[in-house]
């Protein structure tokens, strides 16, 4: 397995945010609709398998109530999501977070083509998880009887409960809560990234992706995009059955209790903890190998 030094990595993702930024609008939007859905895949299989953790003979041995075993469930299947996006050159804007301003630092590219960038692929990882967020509402959530009315399925009503989770951020101190754990998501998110870039082979680059994204997700960090995905299906599973409606859980809470402060929160995660600080650190070992 061939595998880069440090300096050679953080110059490999300024190429990368390079050539991202120079990417036309369209093709943007339609690599981050791309991302956006297979994030979203990732994060639907992290409900499907860790729906009724806590009643399984292994979740019993760790006492009546075991979040961590369903935490450990939720971080071992979701990267799949993130590999799939980096090996198929999908965009996904949390990792652009860091790479189009590596390339800003690196190739003077314009601040403006960095924001241009972001803007597009956020809208594109919009749409793609929305697409996903409703396939998987009205398909594996839901069960149709011949009258065609629905209820839905153990894994729908794990959507809800995860979706009002993640809009229960309240008050000054929730939504800080929510800002820190969307830093750490994303300084994660990126050493991912950074560590897909190490390695040369398929293997290489699924195990360095795999660990930072399984120990994201198993803290309890927050993803803007995956909950582009987690808000709007159990949203959704509502729809489907209103007895499972929850106030805190709306189009408006999804982006006031969780998006905009978990998109802020992950720009300076990726931005700062990794972009920065990795510039900083590597700025005159790139300066020599040009």
């Amino acid at each position: 397995m061939v595998f880069h030094p440090p300096v050679a990595i953080v110059a490999k993702a300024g190429d990368a945010g390079k050539y991202k930024v120079g990417l036309p609008a369209w093709n943007m939007v339609l690599r981050g609709v791309l991302s956006g859905a297979f994030i979203a895949m990732g994060a639907a299989l992290a409900t499907v398998c860790s729906t009724g953790i806590q009643a399984t003979d292994v979740a019993m041995r760790f006492g009546a109530a075991s979040p961590g075993v369903s935490q450990l469930i939720l971080g071992a299947v979701f990267p799949v999501g993130l590999i799939i996006t980096i090996m198929t050159g999908a965009e996904l804007f949390t990792g652009d977070a860091m790479l189009a301003p590596m390339a800003a630092f690196i190739h003077k590219v314009s601040w403006a083509s960095v924001l241009n960038l972001w803007v597009w692929v956020y809208i594109g990882n919009l749409i793609g998880s929305l697409i996903f967020a409703y396939i998987m509402a009205y398909g594996p959530f839901a069960s149709f009887d011949a009258a065609g009315a629905a209820t839905l399925t153990a894994f729908g009503t794990r959507a809800v409960a995860i979706a009002t989770a993640k809009t229960s951020y309240v008050g000054a101190m929730g939504l800080w809560s929510l800002f820190l754990k969307a830093i750490g998501c994303n300084w994660l998110v990126n050493l991912a990234v950074l560590l897909g870039i190490c390695a040369d082979d398929a293997i290489g680059k699924i195990v360095g992706i795999w660990f930072p994204i399984f120990a994201f997700v198993a803290s309890g960090f927050e993803q803007c995009v995956a909950n582009m995905y987690f808000i709007p299906a159990g949203i959704f599973c509502t729809g489907i059955d209103p007895t499972k409606a929850v106030e805190t859980l709306n189009w408006v809470t999804m982006w006031t209790n969780n998006i905009i402060v978990a998109t802020l929160g992950n720009i300076v995660g990726g931005l700062f903890f990794v972009g920065v600080l990795y510039w900083v650190a590597f700025r005159k070992e790139i300066a020599a190998l040009k």
